[in-house]
């Protein structure tokens, strides 16, 4: 594991003195703003209002507000990046703490592997394009997945046979305690299936500002999944490259999921669970076509959308909240639904999937 110096993002007035810098970054000091709607914060587009609201895109800018202890005045906070992962289910009495962290550096080739930190606020998609258009590629299949690069370890985000784990190094992230910076390497964040320290014991006690990727310099593509392999040969693509890879995956998604610009949605609602050797037996008795992954370590990983599907979800509404009509794993708002509404289909078709299959689907989003 490498050991990274301190972070060498932007001071106030500063660009990254770095090779490939992408844009510059006009660091500015914070500022509250009262009684804000969220509802464009969100990519569920739920209404909701935060009583403060402040945006930061610097480190230094939030450690002094850490320090200052004005955050703490505001009352309870909540930290926001894209919003791609929350259901807003209540107004928020205290203070939202958005981050808009930007910036990418490539600080060189280590032990076969190219070493690339991006800010917290970055795009995650606009930077997985990146790092292709530089020709460093690894995260491909983690395609147009939504969020930003410093939600993506609290969620482990994986796609089509890839995990954030499998090409992380490290991060950096400040104490909303005291406003220190520590560094975590891969074995400090405790990554699981869609899960890392950040979700459990750490839970809101860090801000993640930036993050490390570790890209291999030999790479060969991850075509494990049967989906991407259909859509490689279905383009005529037999030896494909990372561009290739990230393409067949854009299109893919964009087939199954919504554009939250013309119709509000989180993404994967659920996670794919988990069964164990037994349980895989007895599932594939009752039902022969499940759809599973077999995992290395025993056991298979099921495809939580079919068996929403076969529950009868797919395209179906609760009220103004519903199940998207080509992909049952995402649920939509179809027009002024709430998070109670999101949260009451949520809860239907959990409770019918567990009749059905014996299985309890867990949501992915952040519920507040």
């Amino acid at each position: 594991m490498t050991v990274l110096s301190r972070s060498r993002l932007a001071r106030p007035g500063q660009t990254w003195r770095c090779r490939n810098r992408t844009a510059f970054l006009n660091v500015r000091d914070a500022a509250f703003d009262s009684d804000v709607d969220l509802s464009t914060l969100n990519t569920l587009g739920l209404p909701a209002r935060a009583a403060h609201l402040v945006t930061v895109n610097s480190t230094d800018v939030l450690r002094k507000l850490v320090a200052s202890g004005e955050l703490r005045d505001k009352g309870p906070l909540l930290v926001l990046g894209g919003g791609s992962n929350l259901v807003l289910t209540q107004d928020w009495p205290g203070c939202v703490l958005h981050i808009d962290i930007r910036g990418r550096e490539h600080l060189g080739l280590v032990e076969g592997a190219h070493l690339l930190r991006a800010g917290g606020g970055e795009n995650w998609h606009e930077f997985v394009r990146w790092t292709l258009a530089q020709g460093w590629p690894g995260l491909e299949n983690l395609s147009l997945i939504p969020g930003t690069v410093g939600a993506a370890p609290i969620q482990n985000i994986g796609a089509y046979g890839v995990e954030l784990a499998d090409r992380f190094d490290s991060l950096e992230a400040v104490s909303l305690d005291d406003g220190s910076v520590r560094c975590f390497t891969r074995e400090a964040c405790e990554f699981g299936y869609r899960d890392s320290v950040f979700k459990r014991h750490e839970a809101g006690r860090w801000v993640i500002v930036s993050v490390t990727f570790r890209l291999p310099e030999s790479w060969a593509p991850v075509r494990t999944y049967a989906e991407l392999s259909r859509e490689l040969e279905a383009r005529s693509v037999a030896e494909p490259s990372a561009v290739d890879v990230s393409d067949a995956v854009i299109a893919i998604r964009r087939r199954k999921l919504p554009d939250p610009a013309s119709l509000g949605n989180a993404g994967s609602f659920f996670k794919n669970p988990v069964v164990d050797e037994v349980s895989l037996r007895r599932l594939l008795g009752q039902h022969g076509d499940m759809p599973h992954h077999l995992l290395p370590g025993g056991g298979a990983k099921l495809a939580a959308g079919w068996l929403i599907e076969r529950c009868g979800w797919k395209g179906r509404d609760l009220g103004p909240a519903g199940c998207y009509e080509h992909q049952a794993l995402v649920l939509v708002n179809r027009g002024g639904a709430s998070g109670g509404d999101i949260m009451r289909l949520a809860a239907a078709i959990q409770h019918d999937v567990q009749a059905r299959f014996g299985i309890a689907l867990e949501p992915e989003p952040r519920v507040i």
